[in-house]
C-alpha cells in the first residue's frame, strides 16, 4: 500500500476562482496562467512566491484590513492589497520591492507595538501568523512605546487601562484572550461565510475595536457561537486557542482521518503530539466538508481516553453476576464455546449478529461474514433498521439504487432545497452551514417538518415555506405536492417519456389527480394550509434546481417507504434528477450507516445489495469462502428480540450498538436480551445493552484503526490509526478472534486485505483499493471498470433499474392514535451538542449544552395542565412512562410534544411502541400518542432501571 501524501496544504491566501477563462501575468518576473478572478495574492502562492498577509485566509473572502500584502503593480500608481486586486492579462507584479518592504515593516511595527511579546510562554508560539509575518518582513526592532495598550491592566502611570479586556474561558473547547487580537476579522468572517452563524461582531470603533460573541454582557457559551471551532481555526494568533494546545503544547505532526460522527463524513488532520491528541482540524482537501467543522467533530473525541472506557475483556455467567476480568484467549473460548452449545441444542438459526454503523466497512464486511460462513445463516442486521431501511427500499423500488444521487458540493447549484423530515442544523452541521450559504446567496426553503427547527429562519434567509405537519402525514402531503404539479400540468413530460415507463406515469396520474388528494382535501387531516402546499408545489417544480434532502422525520414512520416511494416520484416528474443542484439525498445519521448497508448487514441481502435467494449471487461467496450459504433470509432486529422472547433465538453478537438504548419499546428489548444464553457486546464502554451480556469484547476508538467509512453521498474515505488500540486489538482483529475461536480459520493481516475481498465480491466496490483512495483521497461508489474514478452523481443517462417507476402512494393512517387517554402526539430528534444514544459525547464536555433529555410543550398544552418551564412531567404512552423536564415553547405545535434521545436516565424509548414501517420494520419513532402531567421526578420504572444497571455493571475485583 502506497504511503499517503498529503496534497498542497498552504494557504493561499484567498479562495480558488471558478472561472473557465484562463489569464497570464507576469509576477516577480516569472509568468503565471490562472482562472479569471484570481487573486493577486493567490496567483503568487500558485508558482511559490508567498506574499506577507494577516487578515487573508483562504477559506474565506478576501477582506484587505491588513496592510500587509500590498504589491506594486507596474503603469498603475499606489501599492494596492493583493488579496483584494484581481488578476488582468499582461499585467506585471512586483511582491519585494524596497518601498514594499519599507511599508510591511511600518505596519507590522504598529501591529507589534499593541501586542503582548509573550511569545515564549504563549501557546501559540511556532503556530502564530503574527510571529511569523514579523519574521518573514524582517522586523527587527520596535520604534513606538505605546503607554495606552489592549494587554496591559494598568498603563505606566498605574491607572487602569479602559482598553483591556478579561479572558473569557467559558467555552469547554477553546479560550478567547482579547489582548491578544489585532482586530483582523477573521473570526467574524469565517462564523458568517463559513459556519453561518453570525454569532461574531467587531464592537467599537477604531482603537476601542474588540471581537466580541452575542450582545454586550454575552460570553462565548452564553452567545448564538455553536462552537463549530471555524473561528479558532481563522485566527491568526493565539486570540482563539483551544485549550487542548495551552494544556498540552503544539502539535508536532498530524494524519488524516474521517470522524466518526454523523453521516457527513468530515475529514480531518488529526494533529499529534508523540502519541497524543492534540486537536482535530477539519482538512480543507476533505470533499464532504472542504475544510469546515461541527463542535462534535471538532471537539468532541474525548470520549477515546474516558476513564469509562473497558480495556480488558470479560465473562459472567449470568447477568445478574459481577463480570470478571479475563485474557483475550479466555473470553474467546467462553464465547464459543457458549456460542457453539447453543447452536447445537436449538440449531444453526438460534443465534445471530448485529454490525455496527459506527465501525469500518471492513469490520462490518467480517461481522456479516461471521454469521453467513461461520454460524451459518443470515440471522444479519444493523441500526439501519430503526433508521434508514425505508430508504433502501423506496429508492430501491424507483431507482434501482438505495443511496443518495448526489455529491454534497451540488448543494452549490441548488435553487429550491425541499427539506423534509430531517435538522440539519443540528443532525449533519457541516452540511447545513453549506446550504444556508446557499440560502443565504438566494436559493429557495421548502420546509416540510411538525416543529419549527433551526433550519426555519437563519441569518439572512427565511424558509419560503413551512408546511407544519401533523406527525405521521408526510405521505398524504407528498402526494398532495404532487397533485398539484400533476392537475396544474407543471411536470416535465420530456422527462418523463424519456426516463421513465410512461404508461406506470399514466397510471400514477391518475391515481394522484384524484380530488382527495388535492390540499384543500388533505388540509384538516395534516393540518397544512392549501394555500402552502401549493405554493411550496409551484415552487419546488418550477423554481430552477430542485433539491430534496431528507431524514429521519421522513423513515421512522408506519410509512416510511412509502414517503421515500414519493419524494422520488416527485423528484421523476419534475425532472429534478441526475445533474448537480438537484437529486434525492437522504440524510444519513451515522458515519458508517451507509457502509454498513453496502457491506451486507441486511438479513436478506448480500454486499451490494444483492438478494441471498439468487443463486448466482451466492456462487460468487460461495467460491470466495468455501462454505454454503443459506438462501432463505434471516431475522431483522424485532424477529430477533420476538424469537428470543419465544424461547428460539439464543445468541447475539452486538459490535457497537447499543439496542436497549436506541431501538423502541425498551421493555420489550430488554425481555428479548434477558431471554437469551450469551449476549456478547463489542464496545468501548459499558453500554445499556451490556447490561445483558454475559461476554463484554473491549473496542477500539476511530483513532485507533486502519479502513474506511462511507458518507452519506456515497463517498467512501480513509480512516487511518493516529493511536495504537488502548485494548489491544482494532475491531476487525477482535472479529476475526472470535470468528477463528468458532473454527473460521481466518487469515487477514491488514483491512487492506479485506478491501480486495469486498471488491472481488462486490460489483459496484469493484474497483476499490487503499491505492486508489490514497491516490484520490476518497472516491463515490459505484466505482468499477464503467466508473474508475467513482460517480459523484448517479442517474444522468438512466437509473440503474433502466426506466425510472412512478409508484402509487396511498395514505394509510397508522395505528398509533391519540384519543382520550393519550391525547398529544410525540415526535423525537436530535440536538447539536450531543449525539445519537449520547455514548460518545456524554464522555465530553458537550454536556455543557444538553446534559439532559428536554420535553418541549407547546404553552396552550402547558397551560392546560398546569406545566411551568423547567417542571418535572411524567410522559406516558400505551407502552411505558418516564420523566423528564418541561421547556414551554411554540418551536412545537399545539398536540405536539418533542423530545431527544441521548440521555439513557431518560430513556424515551420506553414510551415508543412497536409499530414499524410495512415494508422494513423500521420503527415508528416519531408517532407516539402520549399525555403528560406534572410530576415529582423518576418514574418507578426509572428507579428500576438505573438498579439494574448499577447491579449489572458491576466488576469483580481483580483476584
Amino acid at each position: 500500500m502506497k504511503d499517503f501524501i498529503i496534497p498542497d496544504d498552504r494557504d493561499f491566501g484567498t479562495p480558488a476562482s471558478k472561472s473557465k477563462t484562463m489569464v497570464t501575468l507576469s509576477i516577480d518576473g516569472f509568468e503565471v496562467t490562472v482562472p479569471e478572478g484570481t487573486s493577486i495574492m493567490r496567483a503568487a502562492a500558485e508558482i511559490g512566491i508567498s506574499v506577507p498577509k494577516l487578515c487573508a485566509t483562504d477559506s474565506i473572502d478576501a477582506f484587505g484590513s491588513c496592510r500587509l500584502c500590498l504589491v506594486e503593480i507596474e503603469g498603475r500608481n499606489g501599492t494596492p492589497a493583493s488579496c483584494t486586486t484581481p488578476v488582468a492579462a499582461g499585467i506585471k507584479v512586483h511582491t519585494q520591492t524596497g518601498k514594499l518592504k519599507q511599508l510591511r515593516r511600518g505596519v507590522m511595527e504598529l501591529y507589534i507595538s499593541d501586542h503582548p511579546l509573550d511569545c515564549l510562554t504563549c501557546a501559540a508560539n511556532g503556530d502564530c501568523e503574527l510571529q511569523d509575518m514579523a519574521g518573514a518582513v524582517g522586523l527587527r526592532d520596535v520604534r513606538y512605546d505605546a503607554v495606552d495598550t489592549h494587554f496591559r491592566t494598568k498603563n505606566t502611570s498605574g491607572e487602569a487601562n479602559p482598553q483591556w479586556l478579561p479572558k473569557d474561558d467559558s467555552n469547554p473547547y477553546f479560550s478567547y484572550d482579547p489582548s491578544k487580537c489585532i482586530v483582523c476579522n477573521r473570526c467574524v468572517r469565517a462564523c458568517e461565510e463559513v459556519q453561518g452563524t453570525f454569532a461574531l461582531t467587531i464592537s467599537g470603533r477604531g482603537w476601542d475595536s474588540r471581537v466580541h460573541a452575542g450582545l454586550k454582557d454575552d460570553t462565548f457559551l452564553s452567545s448564538d457561537c455553536v462552537s463549530c471551532g471555524a473561528c479558532v481555526q481563522a485566527c491568526p494568533t493565539a486570540t482563539l486557542t483551544e485549550k487542548s494546545v495551552i494544556d498540552i503544547g503544539t502539535p508536532d505532526r498530524s494524519i488524516i482521518t474521517t470522524c466518526a460522527y454523523c453521516g457527513v463524513g468530515c475529514s480531518f488532520k488529526a494533529e499529534m503530539r508523540g502519541d497524543e491528541l492534540v486537536r482535530m482540524v477539519p482538512y480543507k482537501h476533505g470533499k464532504a466538508n472542504r475544510g469546515h467543522s461541527c463542535v462534535k467533530g471538532r471537539f468532541a473525541y474525548g470520549y477515546a481516553t474516558h476513564q469509562d472506557r473497558i480495556l480488558n475483556p470479560m465473562i459472567r455467567d449470568t447477568i445478574n453476576d459481577p463480570w470478571r476480568e479475563v485474557s483475550w484467549a479466555e473470553a474467546m473460548e467462553f464465547a464459543a464455546t457458549r456460542m457453539k452449545a447453543i447452536q447445537e441444542k436449538y440449531g444453526r438459526q438460534s443465534v445471530g449478529v448485529i454490525t455496527s454503523s459506527r465501525c469500518t466497512n471492513e469490520e462490518t464486511f467480517l461481522v456479516q461474514k461471521l454469521t453467513r460462513a461461520v454460524f451459518r445463516n443470515n440471522n444479519t442486521d444493523t441500526c439501519a433498521r430503526v433508521c434508514h431501511s425505508p430508504t433502501g427500499y423506496g429508492l430501491g423500488q424507483t431507482y434501482g439504487t438505495s443511496a443518495g444521487t448526489q455529491d454534497f458540493d451540488s448543494v452549490e447549484e441548488c435553487d429550491v432545497a425541499l427539506v423534509i423530515g430531517a435538522n440539519p442544523a443540528s443532525a449533519h452541521p457541516v452540511f447545513a452551514s453549506r446550504l444556508k450559504k446557499r440560502l443565504r446567496q438566494g436559493a429557495k426553503l421548502i420546509l416540510v417538518d411538525p416543529r419549527r427547527t433551526e433550519m426555519a429562519e437563519g441569518a439572512h434567509y427565511r424558509a419560503a415555506h413551512h408546511l407544519a405537519l401533523k406527525p405521521g402525514t408526510n405521505v398524504a402531503i407528498v402526494t398532495a405536492l404532487a397533485h398539484v404539479i400533476v392537475t396544474e400540468k407543471l411536470y416535465n413530460e420530456e422527462f418523463i417519456r424519456t426516463r421513465c415507463d410512461w404508461d406506470e406515469f399514466q397510471d400514477y396520474m391518475e391515481f394522484v389527480a384524484d380530488p382527495k388528494h388535492s390540499p384543500e382535501a388533505v388540509e384538516l387531516l395534516t393540518g397544512v394550509p392549501a394555500a402552502e402546499v401549493r405554493g411550496a408545489a409551484r415552487l419546488y417544480a418550477t423554481g430552477g434546481n430542485a433539491a430534496i434532502y431528507y431524514g429521519l422525520g421522513v423513515t421512522e414512520h408506519s410509512q416510511g417507504s412509502t414517503t421515500v416511494i414519493g419524494i422520488a416520484n416527485l423528484a421523476m416528474l419534475t425532472g429534478n434528477i441526475g445533474r448537480r443542484g438537484v437529486g434525492v439525498n437522504p440524510l444519513r445519521g451515522q458515519n458508517n450507516v451507509q457502509g454498513s448497508c453496502d457491506m451486507g448487514s441486511f438479513p436478506h441481502e448480500l454486499p451490494g445489495y444483492r438478494h441471498v435467494k439468487l443463486p448466482e449471487v451466492r456462487a460468487i461467496f460461495e467460491k470466495a469462502w468455501g462454505v454454503e450459504i443459506d438462501p432463505e433470509p434471516g431475522l431483522r432486529i424485532p424477529n430477533m428480540l420476538d424469537a428470543a422472547v419465544d424461547g428460539s433465538f439464543k445468541g447475539l453478537y452486538c459490535q457497537g450498538e447499543d439496542i436497549l438504548q436506541s431501538d423502541p419499546d425498551t421493555k420489550h428489548v430488554a425481555a428479548g436480551l434477558a431471554a437469551m444464553e450469551c449476549v456478547i457486546v463489542h464496545d468501548l464502554f459499558l453500554n445499556e445493552t451490556a447490561n445483558y451480556a454475559h461476554v463484554f469484547f473491549p473496542g477500539s476508538s476511530f483513532l485507533e484503526k486502519d479502513g474506511t467509512f462511507t458518507n452519506a453521498e456515497r463517498r467512501i474515505n480513509m480512516v487511518r490509526k493516529v493511536m495504537a488500540p488502548k485494548q489491544g486489538y482494532a475491531d476487525w482483529e477482535v472479529t476475526q478472534m472470535f470468528a477463528n475461536a468458532m473454527g473460521a480459520g481466518w487469515t487477514y493481516t491488514h483491512p487492506s486485505q479485506i478491501m480486495e475481498e469486498i471488491a472481488m465480491t462486490t460489483p459496484s466496490f469493484a474497483g476499490v483499493t487503499y491505492d486508489k483512495l490514497e491516490e484520490m483521497g476518497s472516491v463515490q461508489w459505484p466505482c468499477n471498470e464503467k466508473a474508475p474514478e467513482g460517480t459523484p452523481l448517479m442517474h444522468i443517462d438512466g437509473f440503474v433499474r433502466g426506466k425510472g417507476k412512478f409508484i402509487r402512494t396511498e395514505y394509510v393512517a397508522t395505528d398509533e392514535k391519540t384519543g382520550p387517554r393519550f391525547p398529544l402526539l410525540l415526535t423525537t430528534g436530535r440536538i447539536l451538542s450531543q449525539y445519537n444514544v449520547g455514548a460518545q459525547t456524554r464522555r465530553t464536555h458537550n454536556t455543557v449544552w444538553h446534559d439532559q433529555d428536554i420535553l418541549e410543550i407547546h404553552p396552550h398544552d402547558a397551560e392546560t395542565r398546569g406545566i411551568r418551564d423547567g417542571d418535572w412531567v411524567r410522559l406516558a404512552s400505551r407502552s411505558g412512562e418516564t420523566t423528564l423536564k418541561a421547556e414551554i415553547t411554540d418551536r412545537v405545535s399545539p398536540g405536539v410534544v418533542y423530545t431527544t434521545f441521548h440521555h439513557p436516565e431518560t430513556q424515551a424509548n420506553v414510551v415508543t411502541t412497536d409499530f414499524s414501517d410495512w415494508a422494513t420494520n423500521c420503527p415508528e419513532y416519531k408517532v407516539t400518542a402520549v399525555q403528560i402531567m406534572p410530576s415529582n421526578g423518576p418514574s418507578e420504572w426509572q428507579e428500576e432501571y438505573q438498579a439494574q444497571a448499577t447491579l449489572a455493571r458491576r466488576i469483580a475485583a481483580a483476584e
